[in-house]
Parts: C-alpha cells; sequence; structure tokens
C-alpha cells in the first residue's frame, strides 16, 4: 500500500499482489498460469464451454487471426483516434491484468489496439461511436482497443457490436482525475455470433465512470466488467440491461475492488428473458479492501421471466476487510410479471398483450434513460420492442 501526504500525487491505493479476493482470480499475462477450463472452476461453472467455439482452448484447437471483424470509429472533432501495435504504452494503461484464459489469449494475439483519447478539461458533447462488425463465423478474431478521459474530461463512448463473428476482446478504460466518462458497450449481434467481452476501467481522484453493458444480440455472449481506483473519491455506476430469447446465453460477470478510500460504487443490471432455453447468468463481487475506509457500494440485479423453459442464475457476493464504510449492500431477485401490476393496467382497459409490453418497458426504463444519450435510448426502447416481438410462447405459468 502507499500513502502519500503530497497534494500533487495524493494516492491511498491498496498495491499489494496478495490473492485478496476469494472469487476474483489473480490476473497475469502467462497463459500457462489460465489451464483450460473444464466448466468445474467457479468462474466457468455457469458457461456453455462447448459453445465457446473453441476460444476457451488453445491455438491448435481454436487460433485467432481471422479477418472477419471491422473497426470504424466516429469521433467529435478534438477527440483523437489512433490505431497502434501490440507493444504499444497505451495497452496495460488501465492496470488490466488477464483473469481467465480467453482474456490472456485474446491478449496475446491482438495484432494492436485502437485508442480512443478525449484531452484533459475538453466537454465533448456528441457520443463517440466505435462500432465494431462482423462479417464471417470462420475463425476467430482478437480484438484491443483503449479509451482515456484524460484529467476533469467529460465524454460518452459507445462501443457497438454488431454482424456476425466469434470475438474474444479486451477493452480499458482510463478515467483521469477529475473527468467524468460513460461509456456505453451494446452486444446486438446477430443470433449465432460469439462474443467473450473484458473490459477493465481505472478511476481516477474524483473521477465519474458511468460503465452500462446492453446485451441483446449473439448465441453466447460472456461480458466481465471490473473496476479499481487510482485515488480516493472515485465513483463507478455499473448499470446493465440485457434480453435473452430462445436458445440464447447472455453471462455478465462484475467485480468492483474498492482499493482506495472515500470511493463509492452502484452495481444495477436488469434481465429479461422468454422463449424455451434461454439463459441469463450475473455474477457480482464487491471487494472492499482494509485501505477502503469510508466507502459506499451497493449492487443490484433483477430478472423478470416472460415464459417457462428459462433459466436465470444470480449470484450477489461482498468480500469486506473493513468495517469502517459507510455502507455495503446487495440485492438479487428472479421472478414473473407482478399480477398487481397486470391487474392495474388490465382494470383500465388495456389489453392483456399490451399490459405486459407496458411492464417490460417499464422495467427497462429507468436504466436506458441514465445513458443520458438520447439516440441511444430511443434505439434500446426500440429494440426492447422488437425482442418482444419474437415472443410467440405462452407467458409463464404460475
Amino acid at each position: 500500500m502507499t500513502v502519500t501526504d503530497s497534494p500533487a500525487v495524493a494516492r491511498a491505493v491498496e498495491t499489494s499482489d496478495r490473492v485478496a479476493s476469494h472469487l476474483h482470480p489473480l490476473g497475469s499475462f502467462d497463459l500457462d498460469d489460465h489451464p483450460v477450463p473444464t466448466g468445474r472452476e467457479e468462474i466457468w461453472r455457469f458457461t456453455p464451454l462447448r459453445r465457446l467455439k473453441g476460444l476457451h482452448q488453445d491455438d491448435a484447437t481454436a487460433p485467432f487471426g481471422a479477418d472477419n471483424l471491422s473497426v470504424h470509429v466516429d469521433a467529435p472533432e478534438g477527440v483523437t483516434v489512433r490505431t497502434v501495435a501490440a507493444d504499444d504504452a497505451a495497452r496495460g494503461s488501465s492496470g488490466h491484468l488477464p483473469t481467465d484464459r480467453v482474456s490472456a489469449r485474446a491478449w496475446a494475439a491482438a495484432p494492436g489496439a485502437t485508442v480512443v483519447t478525449v484531452p484533459a478539461e475538453a466537454m465533448v458533447e456528441a457520443p463517440v461511436v466505435v462500432t465494431h462488425t462482423g462479417t464471417s463465423m470462420d475463425g476467430a478474431s482478437a480484438g484491443h482497443a483503449v479509451v482515456v478521459a484524460e484529467a476533469h474530461s467529460k465524454a460518452t463512448v459507445v462501443l457497438r457490436f454488431e454482424g456476425s463473428a466469434v470475438v474474444a476482446d479486451n477493452i480499458e478504460i482510463v478515467v483521469g482525475d477529475g473527468a467524468h466518462l460513460t461509456v456505453v458497450s451494446v452486444q446486438d449481434w446477430a443470433d449465432d455470433a460469439v462474443h467473450h467481452s473484458t473490459q477493465h476501467a481505472k478511476v481516477g481522484r474524483d473521477a465519474t465512470l458511468r460503465h452500462v453493458a446492453v446485451s441483446f444480440g449473439g448465441d453466447l455472449v460472456r461480458l466481465n466488467a471490473s473496476v479499481a481506483y487510482d485515488g480516493p473519491g472515485g465513483e463507478a455506476q455499473m448499470l446493465g440491461l440485457y434480453f435473452a430469447d430462445a436458445g440464447q446465453h447472455l453471462e455478465h460477470r462484475l467485480f468492483v475492488d474498492h482499493n482506495a478510500p472515500k470511493t463509492r460504487s452502484n452495481v444495477d443490471y436488469k434481465g429479461a428473458l422468454q422463449g424455451e432455453g434461454a439463459h441469463a447468468v450475473w455474477i457480482g463481487d464487491v471487494l472492499i479492501r482494509k485501505v477502503a475506509e469510508g466507502i459506499e457500494t451497493y449492487e443490484s440485479n433483477r430478472n423478470l421471466v416472460l415464459t417457462d423453459g428459462c433459466q436465470a442464475d444470480s449470484v450477489p457476493n461482498l468480500e469486506i476487510e473493513t468495517g469502517e464504510i459507510e455502507g455495503a449492500g446487495h440485492a438479487s431477485t428472479t421472478g414473473r410479471f407482478d399480477d398487481l401490476q397486470l391487474f392495474y393496467l388490465q382494470s383500465r382497459g388495456i389489453e392483456e398483450d399490451e399490459a405486459r409490453r407496458l411492464v417490460v418497458h417499464g422495467f427497462f426504463a429507468d436504466i436506458i434513460r441514465k445513458i443520458g444519450v438520447p439516440a441511444i435510448e430511443e434505439g434500446l426502447l426500440a429494440t426492447v420492442e422488437a425482442e418482444l416481438e419474437k415472443n410467440v410462447g405462452k407467458p409463464v405459468s404460475a
């Protein structure tokens, strides 16, 4: 741990290499430190490995290098975008270390990285949009992107994933001191896509990160999002929504490492499921280290089951090493439609199908409205409507 009284470099950040979390593996760039998973490991027990297209195995079984993913960046004036080589210092600037085999493989295989930088003190009104488009399911691609919001800047970055592809990527997010950054990651793949994404953020002193994960498309999507702090006063909002259809596997794993005092975090994910074999997994883990006095955190996951034949696994966790905190808590619910809500709407002349649509829209709306980009919000609400149109099954039975 390093503690200093100098105003210029004041930091109180836990830097020990010891294994502080019992649920979040120690990171390493060495692939040998990440054995091929069997599915019995804690971090893999919910993931259908056979559907990963070999991403969790080795180069002989599933080599990277396919040219099946294009990246296009639409950046407002003042934001810099560059493509760097694999050995550029921008890679690793978030302090990220791969904590699973897929992430480690993707790190080693990525030929370089797309780096988006918001300069210090810039107030960028229009969103930066980074679009990843898959063009083929033949082979696998390894991706890497770095988003940097320099000190006292403010911006929104949207990461869009669409088309058909097998992709493993690492996304690094660096939020400088006093900066305010919103990152929206939209997994709107075609039905056959496979995507394993690891997204790690470093939040500076008195900085704010709002990370929003939205997963609708893909055959299998597994997104690991994590946050650590680079000084006191930082805040992270980890928001998410997902809609799993028949046969889809959508998995979100969250880790917030409170390694500095006076930091805050709020995790709020909501999901809906419909259709035979729809499977959603949410794993939340918040680690409060000894140094993290005066922190405040809360994590919540709520799942709405629309038809029979679905499965939602939701596991919130808190690991607390100090009692000198402002507050910590978690909640998790999985259930079908609220009969009282449906009764209220139907009693006012609204047909049952329309009442169900209104309930689902209301379920998602509070998170969607926190994104702060009207065009994105409207698009997501339209996608929710399109997902509801797919529901040809019967409502969930009592």
